[in-house]
C-alpha cells in the first residue's frame, strides 16, 4: 500500500502498511546460483509514491546487511524510530517520492517477512534453520526482478543502495542491464576482500561458539544471544572511523575518573559496543547473519572473466558512484577501480569520493552532500527522455 501523508512530520512519507507477496509458487521455483530450489517464497516490501502511469518513475532502493524492507516513514504515528533511510527517502529528499516510486523490500534470506532461515519449510513444517540453502547476492536479485514483474514494472528508473545494498544493485547492472536505466552504487566494493570476509568469519565463529546456536535447531527466543551479539560488536566496529571513534568517545569512563582495574565496561567505547550488540539480537536472527554474510563473501562480479572491465561489458545503465574518504571496510579505492572499469568500456559514470569522518556508515549519516548528487542525477535522468 503506498504511503499516505503524515501532517505531523515534516517531508516524512508518512505511515507506511509492509506488503507481501508470494513467489515462485509451486510447479514454478527460483533456482539458486548454487543449483538449489526454492518454492514458494515470500516477499515483504514497502513502496513510497506513486508509480505513473507509464511506470516509467519506479526506483528500487536495495538495504544493507542489518536493513529491512521498512527504510522510510513509521509503521504507526506513536513509532519513535522512522524507516532505516528516511533522511533520503521523501517529498523534496535524495528519492523524491512526490515524483518517483520508491520500492525497497526485504531480502531473500532476511528475518523481516522475506524467506529465509526462520521461515517455515513447506517440506517439514518446521523452521528452515541451516537447512535453507546458501545464497548470494545474485540469488537477492533474482527475488527482486521477480517482485518488480509481479509490480508490472518493465524498468527501473534507479537501483540504489549503500554497503551490501550496493552490490545487489551493481548485480542487477550486469544479471538485468535492459532493467534499469540508472545505478547508484554507496559505499561498496565490486568483490569482498580477504579483510571484509575475515571478519565475517569471526563473527559466524562467534555464533558457532555459543552453546544456544544447538547448529542452528534454536526455539525462537532462545537462540544464540550471546554469539550474536558479539558479531554485531566486531562489525559494528568496521563500520566507525578511528576519527569518529575517538571524537565520539576518547577515552572517556562511563562513571569514574579513574581505572577500576578490573574487568568492568569502564569506558564509554565498551559499553557502546555491548549496547549495539544488544539491541541487535531484540530485531535479528542469527541464522539469517550467518547466510548473508556468507552471502556477501561470495560477490565477486570478477567470477568467470578475466578482468573487472570484462565483467561490466554488459552493464549499460548510468552510474553515480558514491565512496567515502574513512571507510576502511569498502575503501574509496575499490570504488575508483570500478570507475575505471567502467570508463574504460565508454560507460556513462559519475564517481564522488565524499570527505566524511564517520567511516562506512558514513551512507547512513551523511545525506546533505549525498542529496547533492542524486537528486540532480536522478532528476536528469528523469526529464531526458
Amino acid at each position: 500500500m503506498p504511503s499516505t501523508p503524515d501532517n505531523n512530520r515534516d517531508r516524512s512519507v508518512g505511515i507506511v502498511e509492509p506488503q507481501r507477496r508470494t513467489l515462485f509458487s509451486p510447479p514454478d521455483a527460483l533456482v539458486l546460483e548454487s543449483g538449489e530450489r526454492l518454492t514458494p517464497v515470500t516477499v515483504q516490501y514497502e513502496t513510497y509514491g506513486e508509480l505513473s502511469s507509464d511506470a516509467d518513475n519506479a526506483i528500487l532502493i536495495c538495504h544493507a546487511l542489518s536493513g529491512d524492507a521498512h527504510a522510510a516513514g513509521r509503521h504507526s504515528p506513536e513509532d519513535e524510530k522512522p524507516g532505516w533511510w528516511d533522511s533520503m527517502i521523501g517529498p523534496g529528499k535524495a528519492f523524491d517520492t512526490s515524483r518517483y516510486f520508491v520500492i525497497c523490500s526485504n531480502i531473500l534470506g532476511g528475518c523481516s517477512g522475506t524467506t529465509g532461515p526462520d521461515s517455515i519449510d513447506p517440506n517439514t513444517n518446521e523452521p528452515y534453520g541451516t537447512n535453507f540453502p546458501v545464497i548470494t547476492v545474485r540469488d537477492m536479485v533474482l527475488c527482486q526482478k521477480a517482485l518488480i514483474d509481479q509490480l508490472g514494472i518493465a524498468s527501473l528508473l534507479a537501483v540504489a543502495g549503500g554497503s551490501m545494498g550496493g552490490m545487489q544493485a551493481l548485480e542487477w547492472a550486469v544479471s538485468f542491464p535492459d532493467k534499469v536505466r540508472s545505478v547508484i552504487p554507496i559505499a561498496t566494493t565490486y568483490r569482498m576482500s580477504a579483510q571484509g570476509i575475515a571478519l565475517n568469519e569471526v563473527g559466524r565463529q562467534a555464533i558457532f561458539a555459543d552453546a544456544n546456536w544447538q547448529n542452528g535447531r534454536y526455539e525462537p527466543g532462545e537462540g544464540p544471544s550471546t554469539g550474536l551479539a558479539l558479531a554485531r560488536m566486531i562489525a559494528h566496529i568496521s563500520y566507525l572511523s578511528a576519527e569518529s571513534m575517538h571524537r565520539k568517545f576518547g577515552r572517556d569512563l562511563r562513571y569514574r575518573d579513574h581505572y577500576t582495574y578490573n574487568f568492568e565496561q569502564e569506558f564509554q567505547v565498551e559499553s557502546y559496543l555491548h549496547y549495539q550488540g544488544s539491541r541487535f539480537t531484540e530485531r535479528f536472527d542469527a541464522n539469517t547473519y550467518l547466510y548473508i554474510t556468507k552471502a556477501m563473501d561470495y560477490f565477486d562480479l570478477t567470477t568467470g572473466f578475466s578482468s573487472l572491465r570484462e565483467s561490466m561489458q554488459r552493464a549499460v545503465a548510468k552510474f553515480l558512484l558514491i565512496s567515502f574518504t574513512s571507510d576502511w571496510l569498502f575503501p574509496p579505492r575499490e570504488m575508483k577501480e570500478l570507475a575505471n572499469a567502467l570508463r574504460s568500456n565508454g560507460a556513462d559514470v559519475t564517481y564522488i569520493d565524499i570527505n566524511s569522518e564517520y567511516g562506512h556508515d558514513s551512507f547512513l549519516i551523511e545525506d546533505v552532500p549525498q542529496t547533492k548528487l542524486i537528486a540532480p542525477f536522478l532528476e536528469y535522468l528523469y526529464w531526458e527522455e
